[in-house]
């Protein structure tokens, strides 16, 4: 089985879902599963959904219909019957939606994000899977959240593999289409999870290590992986072939292109992903597999923004040691700051962490009475992979360093 996977980009608008065809039609449909994410800015949308609901705010109505609007007019645009019966079953689905919102009693802001967001992909992979059925594609529309379970950690839930593997060998046969959600799972309690934003990749990696599938593709709108950010980086070269090991080392810097949590179980039943274009279906792509650390060999650049710089030291001037630097790592953990870099030295610990749930504040609060602590906001942390001089100075240049770090492989600038 190959399991392809489209982000929201691919499906924003009818002449995107029609490409889906387009692709499916041109690869062969036979024995595929499709992972599908929530179409355009769905999951945007949903965001402001979730805050407007949680702050009572008057304006939660217009943007449910905003996002109604979205999906209802891809709807008509797509389908030639007007009223289609599809039309009915996304009404349903809000109906649930609003239910879910009248009934809900917790604040929980996590555990309400993932009940609400997660529409978005039930929402485009009934379109989808409505719409291939009416051309003549035959598919199956699959619930992920009956096969994908996880723990309750909403927002970042932890999958259950063993449990995951059995259902879903039980659910997918052989020789079908089916068309399915990203980023989605449940709990044991039917309370439906999420497993970090941009986690479609990692659901496309999940379904095919169950499957022991033949490859993962995930289709963009770029031919494949770049050595650094079009958008950041005017000179960019792609990346023909990557294997599992730099892919996750790039990963783990902070690349956009490939979910972090994708490659370990693609790596354990080598299954290569390959990284292609959906606008030029010829267009040389990205592989990555075991070999050869990177084609062509060059300097690859990972940006980090809105990163938090914190200089951390003793009141009483004493060392930095084992029990101190454990003490904040525990609290790191505790209120979910990601480190991206550390650096130890006798009176100082310098670390870079990224504020994704906005606990930094109480963070710091838990800390003051123990330590010194300086910190900078809004700081960048660059990241060169292979580099050289050039690249050294491509960075530093017009810049202030606030922190540089440096292996055999790997330079790291911590820039204000």
């Amino acid at each position: 089985m190959q399991i392809f996977k489209f982000g929201g980009a691919s499906v924003k608008d009818a002449d995107g879902v029609k490409n889906l065809v387009r692709v499916l039609k041109s690869e062969g449909y036979k024995n595929v599963l499709l992972v599908v994410s929530a179409m355009g800015k769905t999951t945007n949308a949903f965001e402001q959904v979730v805050k407007a609901y949680l702050e009572k705010d008057e304006k939660l109505d217009d943007y449910l219909l905003g996002v109604k609007t979205y999906h209802t007019q891809l709807i008509n645009e797509l389908f030639e019957v007007k009223n289609h019966a599809i039309l009915f079953e996304i009404e349903h689905m809000f109906g649930l939606l609003k239910g879910f919102m009248l009934a809900n009693r917790s604040t929980n802001y996590s555990f309400v994000y993932d009940q609400i967001v997660s529409f978005g992909e039930l929402l485009s992979t009934k379109i989808i899977s409505q719409y291939l059925n009416e051309i003549g594609v035959n598919n199956q529309w699959l619930d992920v959240r009956q096969v994908m379970v996880t723990n309750d950690e909403y927002r970042d839930a932890k999958v259950d593999w063993n449990e995951t593997k059995h259902r879903i060998t039980s659910a997918v046969a052989k020789n079908n289409l089916y068309v399915t959600q990203g980023f989605l799972g449940a709990t044991t309690d039917n309370f439906t999870t999420t497993l970090g934003r941009e986690g479609s990749d990692y659901t496309a990696a999940i379904f095919a290590y169950c499957l022991k599938a033949k490859s993962v593709t995930i289709w963009k709108d770029v031919p494949g992986v770049l050595n650094a950010d079009p958008r950041v980086f005017s000179d960019t070269k792609l990346l023909t072939q990557i294997s599992y090991k730099e892919a996750i080392e790039m990963a783990f810097y902070g690349a956009s292109v490939i979910h972090p949590k994708t490659l370990k179980p693609l790596e354990n039943e080598s299954i290569p992903l390959y990284v292609r274009s959906f606008i030029d279906l010829n267009a040389p792509s990205t592989t990555v597999k075991k070999g050869k650390d990177i084609n062509p060999v060059t300097p690859c650049y990972v940006v980090k923004e809105h990163q938090i710089y914190l200089q951390i030291a003793a009141l009483d001037f004493s060392f930095m040691v084992e029990h101190n630097i454990s003490h904040l790592f525990e609290r790191l953990d505790k209120h979910r700051l990601k480190v991206n870099l550390i650096q130890n030295s006798a009176l100082s610990f310098k670390v870079c962490v990224e504020d994704k749930y906005n606990h930094f504040d109480l963070f710091l609060s838990e800390i003051t009475d123990d330590y010194k602590v300086e910190f900078f906001k809004e700081v960048t942390l660059f990241t060169i992979r292979h580099f050289d001089e050039h690249a050294i100075h491509n960075i530093e240049k017009n810049k202030q360093i606030l922190l540089e770090q440096r292996s055999e492989n790997t330079i790291q600038f911590i820039v204000k």
